[in-house]
């Protein structure tokens, strides 16, 4: 396994814009069901790069392929382009070689499942999102200097035929240290409905807010809103200094009441931050809840539209907390995914902690904004490609380059990953794909692009053969693979294991990293297996 990274183009893409992606769209709806189990990914590799700023959008156009032919060059699951049946193995071909996509940081539907399974009960597959799954475990990526990216593209072989696992992975800065991090004014929208009330939810809520209150810095802010049937500014943003006492009895006074307005809590939550509002600072709005909305707005669209001038004209971002063995997972993560943040899920004391105490910068602070990648796979080498997640981040292909269209905002610390179902051209040799990442400074609003590549010959290892990093990874995004298999949308794809064979290789990656959160997985596919959840959709 092995990568290269190259200067990134800084011309526009050619593909298939808006059509080529309604195209993608229909052919996943086409696409038959088979037996159920995803793919993907690799450990990082050591590489040269370069950056540019991405100014020049008009020239630079060597770097990319050609759109795919307008029919299928071969079999694919589904059916062909007049709708007749295809017979051959499961992803459709893509209409053109290109795909686009905002960045997404999100674990919130990875942590909800494991609740779910924990509690005896199989997770809707509605709410399965692959890549929230992969990026809940650490990678190994190389780390850029400052604020960005650093960029890696590998892959691995599957016992499948000509079907390859391919790999983009990113990485931002390692988190600064308390001191060096710019002051953070938070404003922190708590939901205090009834069904906050059970144990879990409101009860860790203020736990990990008393604990965070301490761990902050004197020259943090902190703000406090309460919903339930309406909104309240129970504290106005304040200067932790020697006010600590104060925001703890704040935080001590949170009781559940009656029914949820989430709309009234945000829209609250957003004109308390803008009112605090500090230069210089990173201003956030964090939201806890278990977003079972019942009052009020209840539509995401229509809450972020009451608050989009607090959004676009003063940058504040949303970070949203679920809590709850309900949860309302598909509002949480459009709020988060339209409103400029990211979600996660907790459901104990120690992932509360680990959320608003060890992993606190990354949660708060800005490293990239508007950050979106782009993968152009060469129509010489590849037949045809599939993204596995990132269903409802796609970006039109013509849209990659226009800073106007929304991307996705990443902390310090974080990795990303995106996994793609490669099947190669038979015989082929040479150029496979060449991925690119733009985004803009979290402060000057500058773009920058860091760009890497990828060649047939590095498709040498076979994925369980890959290192722990990668067999991990993999396993992560089989077991989403295995849990959406019921929902009709989705096919399954090359490389199928049983829940009981993924069980089996985490248990053994969990001895062999002595890592807890490999444990944690091992633990919840075979929940999951115990359940037998997969029916005849998956492999046995």
């Amino acid at each position: 396994m092995k990568y290269t990274r190259t200067a990134a183009g800084t011309g526009r893409p050619r593909g298939g814009a808006r059509r080529g992606n309604r195209r993608r769209a229909a052919a996943a709806l086409l696409a038959l069901p088979i037996a159920g189990a995803l793919l993907l990914t690799g450990c990082g590799a050591g590489g040269g790069s370069n950056s540019t700023d991405g100014s020049d959008k008009s020239g630079g156009r060597n770097n990319l392929p050609l759109p795919a032919p307008a029919q299928p060059t071969g079999g694919a699951a589904g059916r062909d382009a007049e709708g007749e049946q295809s017979d051959a193995p499961d992803v459709q071909p893509s209409p053109d070689y290109l795909s686009t996509f905002a960045l997404d940081v999100d674990t919130a539907s990875y942590g909800y499942a494991r609740r779910s399974l924990a509690d005896g009960r199989a997770p809707d597959p509605s709410t399965i999102r692959p890549e929230e799954f992969v990026n809940s475990f650490r990678q190994d990526y190389e780390r850029p200097d400052g604020n960005g990216f650093s960029l890696s593209v590998d892959g691995a072989r599957t016992d499948d035929g000509r079907w390859s696992l391919v790999r983009v992975g990113l990485a931002t800065r390692p988190a600064e240290s308390e001191r060096e991090r710019p002051p953070a004014a938070l404003t922190f929208v708590i939901d205090i409905s009834g069904s906050m009330a059970e144990p879990g939810r409101l009860d860790l809520a203020r736990e990990s807010l008393d604990v965070m209150t301490d761990r902050l810095r004197d020259d943090d802010s902190v703000a406090l809103v309460t919903f339930s049937d309406e909104a309240e500014t129970v504290l106005p943003m304040t200067r932790l200094g020697d006010h600590r006492a104060r925001v703890h009895r704040a935080i001590d006074s949170l009781e559940p009441t009656d029914s949820t307005n989430l709309g009234a809590g945000v829209r609250t939550g957003y004109a308390t931050a803008v009112e605090g509002l500090r230069e210089g600072a990173t201003n956030r709005v964090v939201l806890i809840s278990d977003a079972l909305a019942n009052t009020g707005d209840t539509d995401a669209d229509d809450i972020l539209e009451r608050i989009s001038s607090a959004r676009r004209e003063h940058g504040i971002t949303l970070f949203g907390v679920g809590v709850g063995s309900d949860y309302g997972d598909a509002l949480m993560e459009r709020l988060a995914d339209k409103g400029d943040g990211h979600t996660t899920y907790v459901s104990d004391r120690d992932e509360a902690l680990t959320v608003f105490c060890d992993q606190l910068p990354q949660n708060i602070d800005l490293t990239a904004r508007d950050a979106k990648a782009q993968v152009a796979f060469d129509p010489q080498t590849v037949e045809r490609f599939r993204l596995i997640g990132y269903d409802d981040r796609k970006v039109a292909d013509e849209d990659f380059r226009d800073d106007r269209v929304d991307g996705g905002e990443v902390g310090p610390g974080h990795t990303v990953t995106a996994l793609y179902a490669v099947r190669t051209r038979p015989g082929a040799s040479g150029h496979l794909a060449t991925a690119t990442v733009r985004w803009l400074d979290p402060e000057s609003r500058a773009p920058h692009e860091e760009t890497g590549s990828l060649e047939t010959g590095d498709l040498r290892d076979g994925v369980w053969t890959s290192p722990y990093s990668f067999q991990v990874t993999a396993v992560a995004a089989y077991f989403a693979d295995d849990l959406r298999a019921g929902d009709a949308r989705w096919s399954s794809l090359p490389g199928v294991l049983s829940l009981g064979q993924l069980a089996s290789r985490a248990r053994t990656l969990a001895d062999v990293t002595e890592d807890k959160d490999v444990a944690a997985l091992a633990a919840a596919i075979g929940q999951a297996d115990g359940l037998d959840i997969c029916s005849d959709d998956c492999a046995r």
